[in-house]
């Protein structure tokens, strides 16, 4: 399995993929099968199992469910707050499955630099807006803050998703800023063409 760092990608934890756990290999094969690379934050987290699989079971949970929220959007909360919390690597990243998911080339971008003047619905902008008061100021939140969701369509569910995407996200962007995670040179083409 290529890893497809190139570039400037600074090197994870020294982990040899064929030492893990299977179910890790397993996990790592699958998406570099899918993807033609492995992402450097599979590499970072790997040396730690425990700590690799309740990542991983908390950002599938989030990340690939059905409800209110399009897989599109919640990567759209993941780009914006990364973006205020300076992750290059999740910037990057989650900017290029957005532009997946949204089949949009240039929103991930817009996002990512100003989500109040992207080519978003208002809906979305009040979703990006509630999704940074809990990326920078969670202890401000209140009930006008859920009420002005609820104004655009928002169920209960929805802003707990909102909440919990921003908040793990957080986490991701904080350990991955510390350990210097640079994002594979793979993602930055990803959805442009």
């Amino acid at each position: 399995m290529a890893n497809g760092t190139g570039g400037r990608s600074a090197p994870p934890p020294a982990v040899a993929v064929e030492d893990l756990p299977p179910d890790i290999r397993e996990r790592i094969s699958d998406t570099a099968e899918k993807l033609g690379f492995i992402p450097n934050v599979f590499l970072m987290l790997a040396h730690r199992p425990a700590e690799f699989r309740a990542f991983m079971a908390y950002h599938d949970a989030l990340m690939d469910k059905e409800g209110g929220l399009t897989k599109a959007e919640r990567e759209m909360i993941v780009v914006a707050t990364s973006a205020a919390n300076q992750c290059l690597y999740c910037v990057v990243a989650h900017g290029a499955i957005l532009r997946v998911r949204a089949r949009d080339a240039f929103l991930a971008d817009q996002v990512a630099t100003n989500y109040r003047k992207a080519d978003i619905s208002a809906r979305q902008r009040a979703m990006l807006d509630f999704a940074m008061r809990v990326s920078q100021q969670a202890h401000t939140v209140g009930e006008p803050d859920k009420a002005a969701l609820r104004a655009h369509g928002f169920d209960a569910d929805d802003i707990w998703d909102i909440a919990a995407i921003a908040a793990f996200f957080g986490l991701s962007n904080r350990l991955a800023n510390v350990a210097d995670l640079r994002p594979n040179t793979a993602f930055y083409g990803m959805g442009r063409g």
